[in-house]
């Protein structure tokens, strides 16, 4: 009989330490698992129509497999179509932005925002962005949009530019910009990339320096 109160005491005694436990062995990893899986946001602005397809993909994948999500700003929301027709959807307008839910903007170029350079929106997107000492990224023409909300004064930077046309040139210096005619140019927390082709050292080089 005394064996039988000793074996019953014994589970009892089992069950209670395991329900004491199993809230710290099971549940609380769960709890660490669902933060871990929370991604750090990167906001991509483009214009509604004629976006550069491959200045706003291109980035966007590498973005996306270094970990980062991507969400895509523009004068509306909807799908947006770029100058090759790849669709984007944007789901936010620049004053429904909550700039901290982000580490870095990305200003994407095309003959869309060659539309936007006085889009005093974007303006002052950017600008937030530099007070709050966050990365800024544009590439193409949108340098130039990055140089009108005068935030690239005694900044190195590069943009489109060709032959025939200077004129993003001339915005930038006009603007207090120090022009450098590279592919890519980084100065502190701000990128400037010059066109498609530089797409994908655009993208590695935003990686970069937000891995540091």
């Amino acid at each position: 009989m005394k064996k039988w109160v000793i074996f019953i005491v014994s589970l009892v005694v089992i069950f209670i330490l395991f329900s004491l436990f199993l809230p710290k062995t099971l549940i609380a990893p769960h709890q660490n698992l669902n933060k871990t899986k929370m991604k750090d946001k990167i906001l991509a602005v483009i214009a509604f129509r004629d976006f550069r397809d491959e200045e706003y993909f291109v980035p966007k994948e590498i973005l996306e497999n270094a970990g980062y999500e991507v969400e895509t700003a523009s004068t509306k929301k909807g799908i947006a179509l770029g100058i090759n027709g790849g669709e984007a959807e944007a789901k936010l307008l620049p004053s429904e932005v909550k700039v901290d839910d982000y580490q870095a903007i990305v200003f994407v170029g095309g003959t869309g925002m060659a539309k936007e350079l006085e889009n005093k929106n974007f303006w002052e997107l950017a600008q937030i962005f530099v007070q709050r000492n966050k990365l800024v990224a544009a590439i193409c023409i949108s340098p130039a949009v990055l140089a009108k909300a005068g935030v690239l004064k005694n900044k190195k930077a590069t943009v489109w530019t060709s032959s025939l046309d200077k004129s993003a040139v001339q915005v930038l210096e006009n603007n207090g910009a120090v022009y450098e005619d590279k592919a890519v140019v980084q100065d502190g927390k701000i990128i400037t990339a010059n066109g498609p082709a530089a797409a994908q050292e655009f993208g590695e080089k935003i990686v970069e320096a937000l891995n540091k």
